[in-house]
């Protein structure tokens, strides 16, 4: 729920996220090929445990970049009134 008291210059942090994704999957990989090389199987299952989770990280953040902006509200979007029902605070 938005209240109207967010920062107005607040972007989303997805783009940010996919671009680290990438860059922890190149290092990943690399990573694993390397640790194979040299023979290092303890390192290379590390590394291939981490380039699995950087890979469900990354088709999360491409899912939820492909969802659009509707799910993203922008400036142009008012801020919610706060839900009036339920119980009232401090008994009023």
């Amino acid at each position: 729920m938005r209240t109207g008291s967010e920062p107005t210059t607040a972007r989303s942090p997805l783009r940010l996220r996919l671009w680290l994704s990438v860059w922890g999957l190149a290092w990943a990989v690399f990573g694993l090929t390397a640790f194979i090389l040299v023979g290092r199987p303890g390192w290379a299952v590390a590394c291939g445990v981490l380039l699995v989770l950087v890979l469900a990280d990354l088709a999360v953040v491409v899912h939820r970049i492909r969802q659009g902006s509707r799910h993203q509200p922008d400036r142009t979007v008012p801020p919610y009134e706060p839900h009036g029902g339920g119980r009232r605070r401090y008994g009023h």
